[in-house]
């Protein structure tokens, strides 16, 4: 298993709505990332600075293709298309991200 964690700005009048679609996210969205081995996947706001910190829990074996069948899927690109706008993505990110990933420096069981 490995534990990844990302960060990515938001709008501030983007947030209300962000927080409206992730109180329901569809269905079809959390299985296709079940069946992409993502488990333990949580999003946190912290204001006033607008950003978005994401962490989950990949215990698949290949996660190139896990991400490449997420990217792929239908219904989660149509996701994509009303939670991308909330989102500012940082300049920092690698060429590629979307969300910046972010190495972990420390963690306890």
């Amino acid at each position: 298993m490995q534990r990844m964690g990302m960060v990515i700005g938001i709008a501030p009048e983007h947030i209300d709505e962000y927080k409206r679609l992730h109180a329901a996210v569809w269905p079809a969205v959390l299985a296709r990332l079940a069946a992409s081995h993502i488990r333990n996947y949580s999003i946190f706001l912290r204001e006033p600075e607008n950003l978005l910190f994401g962490y989950w829990e990949y215990h698949g074996s290949d996660y190139e293709a896990d991400m490449a069948a997420i990217a792929a899927d239908p219904e989660t690109r149509r996701w994509w298309t009303f939670c991308s706008p909330c989102q500012r993505p940082l300049p920092s990110r690698a060429p590629g991200e979307h969300w910046a990933m972010m190495p972990c420096v420390f963690h306890v069981d």
